[in-house]
């Protein structure tokens, strides 16, 4: 495949590394504060599947979060994601650390933010990415918005963008199809 640089294809055919903040990307940004102080958030199924799909084609999948939340880790175990930094009071500096531990350059790796703690490290990657619902300043300077709000879809679609530019999207079918046929 010959892709002209620059372009979303060729960005996202470049792409080892798939970054996700939590709040407000993977959730709706709600967070559900209990009487006893523990908290609940709402993870969307379909984005969740996704980055199971991207790891089992050989991309990495992390989370990048400046708060801190036991549902967190639970929910990057479920979906078997190793790569968890929160709590970071920069996210640059944090970003710039995974790139040192992961032996990548930054137009390997994709992010995903939606508000203005995540400009830093959009700026550094070499495919930005926001949900629909992402505020305006966010929008406005990434390479590519989703249909898709927060919680709802985004995640997914970006995840669908990458494995289609790097011709892997065939074979996540294939498997499902495969699987049908012996039922």
């Amino acid at each position: 495949m010959n892709l002209e640089p620059g372009t979303l294809e060729a960005k996202a055919a470049r792409i080892k590394l798939l970054l996700f903040d939590v709040d407000g990307v993977l959730t709706d940004g709600a967070v559900i504060i209990h009487g006893d102080g523990s908290e609940s958030k709402r993870f969307g199924i379909r984005d969740g599947i996704a980055m199971v799909w991207a790891q089992r084609s050989g991309l990495k999948v992390g989370l990048l979060s400046a708060r801190t939340s036991a549902t967190t880790p639970l929910r990057a175990a479920q979906l078997g994601i190793t790569l968890v930094h929160q709590g970071v009071m920069s996210k640059a500096a944090a970003y710039e650390q995974i790139l040192v531990d992961e032996r990548l350059s930054g137009d390997e790796v994709a992010f995903m933010g939606d508000d203005i703690v995540d400009l830093a490290v959009l700026e550094r990657v070499g495919l930005s990415a926001a949900p629909a619902d992402a505020v305006a300043e966010v929008r406005s300077r990434v390479d590519w918005v989703s249909s898709a709000p927060g919680g709802n879809g985004a995640a997914r679609e970006l995840v669908e963008t990458i494995l289609r530019a790097q011709n892997l999207w065939e074979a996540v079918m294939t498997r499902y199809l495969r699987e049908g046929a012996l039922s």
